[in-house]
């Protein structure tokens, strides 16, 4: 079992910054890393996952109709990417308002000036960094939280940083109470508040580091806490219109670093919110 790094708030900060969560049973079945939802019919994939997850069936074939799509866009294309999308349940990361519509292809607030990033860029962004289990994975960014429980399903080993404190606070408690219900794939997920613009140096090197802010350069520090031969994936250039990069760090037998780039999207620019900056314990501008 993974450490977690608990953010401590008052109850009444915590009544207050949690999302409002209806009364959910558990989770039914322990999670099992074998276990895997039929991906081929709707049907199908809805009986496994209200038997194993306890899932609610409005919300599942939205999940499976969104899979499909970006399956047919190549936002998802290897078997374990596809089975991480489809066990994570991305309602459980947004407004109550917005559940009804968390699975189309939009941005949605989520509180704090910020959003939960599209589904198709989420599933494109993991699937170009291809985790692998056991592998060790930085997140920047947490946000909803939405991003690192999908990295759970793919790793036992993740680690995300929030700038904004008050949204760190209510994502790690969503976390707990997701554990709590039985999702306890989360327990991989260590979070703190931070500027990420530094990494996460205690648990560096990192084999796989995703970036959820856009910013016009590559943070010195995170390209240093990348493992050799590890993959980065960064939204850079000016202010929302940022290419998405796929970073190689490449290291050769005499200590040499070479780092190569390719654009996941072909040149589209994505547009993500700023990569904000620490001065004290106040966020002040961009890096």
């Amino acid at each position: 079992m993974q450490r977690r790094t608990f953010l401590r708030l008052s109850a009444a900060a915590a009544a207050s910054a949690a999302f409002p969560l209806a009364a959910r049973a558990g989770v039914p079945k322990p999670y099992s890393w074998d276990a895997s939802p039929p991906t081929s019919d709707a049907g199908a994939f809805i009986k496994w996952m209200q038997e194993n997850r306890g899932e609610d069936p409005r919300y599942l074939r939205a999940r499976f109709d969104r899979f499909q799509n970006m399956v047919g866009h190549v936002d998802l294309w290897e078997a374990r990417n596809k089975r991480a999308f489809l066990m994570t349940p991305r309602e459980e990361f947004c407004r109550p308002e917005t559940r009804g519509i968390i699975y189309d292809v939009n941005y949605h607030d989520i509180g704090f000036g910020v959003t939960i990033t599209g589904p198709r860029v989420v599933g494109r962004m993991t699937s170009s960094i291809d985790v692998k289990m056991g592998e060790k994975v930085l997140e920047i960014g947490t946000g909803s939280g939405y991003q690192s429980a999908y990295l759970s399903n793919l790793t036992d080993k993740v680690w995300s940083i929030e700038i904004i404190k008050p949204l760190a606070e209510r994502t790690r408690r969503l976390y707990d109470t997701l554990i709590e219900r039985g999702y306890t794939e989360y327990q991989a997920i260590n979070s703190k508040n931070a500027d990420g613009y530094y990494g996460w140096e205690d648990a560096a090197p990192f084999d796989k580091i995703i970036v959820t802010c856009g910013i016009d350069h590559i943070p010195p520090a995170l390209l240093q806490q990348l493992k050799g031969g590890g993959i980065m994936v960064i939204p850079v250039g000016p202010p929302g219109a940022q290419h998405i990069l796929k970073v190689v760090k490449d290291v050769t037998a005499g200590g040499q670093v070479a780092v190569k780039r390719s654009d996941i999207y072909n040149g589209k620019p994505i547009a993500f919110v700023p990569f904000t900056k620490l001065q004290g314990e106040a966020i002040k501008g961009t890096h």
